[in-house]
């Protein structure tokens, strides 16, 4: 895992890819929608001084400076901490995306697509409610995992203005994306059944198809390498082996209590 942190000069540069979770600082995260490809500053951009004028550098400047007022010195942003032309880091990333949400200190989510500005002469109602339940940010699939791993997620429009977080707009993230309000609060996602956790991600839209399965990963609690071209069906077959080869691994590790004369589990899986 890859850090970003200010450099002094009034830039940001890349830590070196830290080993293990022990060695990582407390750190924000952000959450957003992807513009076009061209539009986003990368891992080689960070590496040699570029990007700067690019439509995503905004989105870099965001994350540190909110993260600098919650007292936090690195960050990091998916469209620029990994390398995503190595298979292997990028295997790896994918499958760890889920823990690296959840560990983050803050989670900010950018809303390009949601303005908190009056709109209504003599009032003082925001009226951005409505784009809020409207924005792209709740189509995308990767978004499933950034908005349910947190402990705590922080929702901003395109001016930084924070509109609320997961808490206070419980009900509102409830009705939009049909999600139990109970997983939102951080109930265990395994105690929701396997076609319920699917469903979730019925309606998403990925860039690459693949990537609707995929970023199921950490929501059922499997590793699975990413094979691109392999297609939707084979990779959703390739996911629900892994979550039966799961389920029967957790039944078998369950043990019969002598004194109870009934099963007792020993062991539970988090996600």
């Amino acid at each position: 895992m890859r850090l970003l942190q200010h450099d002094g000069a009034g830039g940001y540069c890349l830590t070196e890819s830290l080993p293990n979770d022990n060695a990582v600082p407390r750190y924000a995260i952000l959450s957003h929608t992807w513009g076009e490809d061209s539009d986003e500053v990368t891992l080689n951009d960070l590496t040699h001084g570029t990007g700067t004028d690019k439509t995503g550098y905004e989105k870099i400047r965001f994350c540190a400076e909110q993260a600098k007022q919650d007292g936090l010195d690195h960050f990091w942003i998916d469209t620029c901490c990994i390398d995503k032309e190595n298979k292997v880091e990028l295997s790896h990333a994918i499958n760890s995306m889920f823990r690296w949400y959840r560990n983050a200190a803050r989670c900010y989510v950018y809303l390009s697509d949601v303005s908190a500005a009056k709109r209504k002469v003599d009032s003082d109602i925001c009226e951005w409610e409505s784009a809020f339940r409207r924005s792209k940010w709740f189509t995308r699939g990767w978004t499933l995992q950034e908005l349910l791993a947190p402990r705590t997620v922080e929702f901003f429009s395109w001016q930084r203005k924070r509109l609320g977080d997961k808490d206070s707009l419980r009900q509102q993230i409830h009705e939009v994306t049909g999600i139990p309000e109970a997983a939102l609060q951080g109930e265990l996602l395994s105690q929701f059944s396997v076609n319920d956790r699917l469903s979730w991600i019925e309606h998403r839209r990925t860039k690459r198809k693949e990537d609707k399965a995929y970023s199921l990963l950490g929501i059922f609690g499997v590793y699975m390498p990413p094979i691109y071209d392999e297609g939707v069906g084979r990779a959703f077959g390739r996911l629900r082996d892994e979550i039966k080869k799961l389920e029967e691994c957790t039944r078998d590790l369950h043990v019969t209590d002598p004194r109870r004369d009934k099963k007792t589990p020993t062991f539970g899986n988090g996600m």
